[in-house]
């Protein structure tokens, strides 16, 4: 409730008429900069309503799972560790492994969400690796409140992840589903946020820097493991070429 009102209080001094303005460009900026993550979030959504159903947890329980936890690929495999019996230090280390890579690339974010205020604890709770990659280049729009727009992005996004999982929920309960190659959904979902990335800016090099330290730690380190070292060797070379990024991204 209390967003609203603060949001509200961006535009005090302003007409009633330019506020309402104001407020529905707002608004509708960050719809649309979240859309590339909507599809992919609502199907993938659905998925995971899908398979918790078929583990015998309906769509209250996709909903609440979906609005507690948040985890995007977590999400699908705690419905294994759920539907197999592990115990909760089991579920905490694997939860630990899988959601490591958010140390590394949340880093990049410390300066971006440091001034947010009260909203900083929803901001970093709503962060993943979809909405880093909308939100990472530091952009917003000029006539509102940066943090603001962030929140609202990151809340859009929010909302498709819950909306997917009760629709699964529910169509898992009325429609025989076959699941087979559901998670390749997340695959295309990155795919298009890279494509919109790589589009949006004429400056490559870190696109070009994760790609490559990336195929570098799979060929290394083997598809099992190749995910943590990737993260941190790109963490490291970011942090070491930030000055030239930055200065090739400021002449853009």
């Amino acid at each position: 409730m209390h967003i609203w009102s603060d949001y509200d209080m961006l535009f005090l001094n302003l007409p009633q008429e330019s506020v309402k303005t104001v407020n529905n460009s707002f608004v509708k900026t960050a719809f649309v900069k979240s859309l590339p993550v909507m599809a992919g979030y609502i199907v993938l959504g659905i998925g995971f309503g899908i398979l918790l159903n078929e583990a015998g947890f309906g769509p209250v329980w996709a909903v609440l799972m979906s609005l507690l936890v948040f985890a995007g690929s977590m999400q699908f495999v705690g419905v294994s560790l759920i539907s197999g019996g592990a115990s909760v230090l089991v579920t905490a280390m694997t939860t630990l492994m899988v959601n490591a890579r958010h140390i590394f690339y949340s880093v990049s974010m410390y300066d971006t969400y440091k001034t947010a205020g009260k909203r900083k604890p929803l901001l970093i709770f709503t962060l993943t690796d979809e909405t880093y990659s909308l939100l990472c280049d530091g952009s917003a729009p000029a006539d509102c409140d940066p943090h603001q727009y962030r929140l609202l992005v990151s809340l859009f996004n929010y909302f498709y992840w819950v909306l997917g999982s009760f629709l699964g929920g529910l169509l898992g309960q009325i429609i025989p589903f076959d699941t087979t190659g559901i998670d390749f959904s997340m695959t295309a979902l990155f795919v298009t946020v890279f494509v919109e990335q790589w589009t949006g800016t004429k400056e490559h090099r870190p696109a070009l820097l994760g790609v490559g330290a990336t195929l570098l730690c799979l060929v290394l380190f083997g598809q099992e493991v190749f995910l943590i070292p990737s993260m941190l060797l790109i963490t490291l070379a970011l942090a070491a070429l930030r000055p030239k990024l930055e200065g090739g991204m400021a002449h853009e």
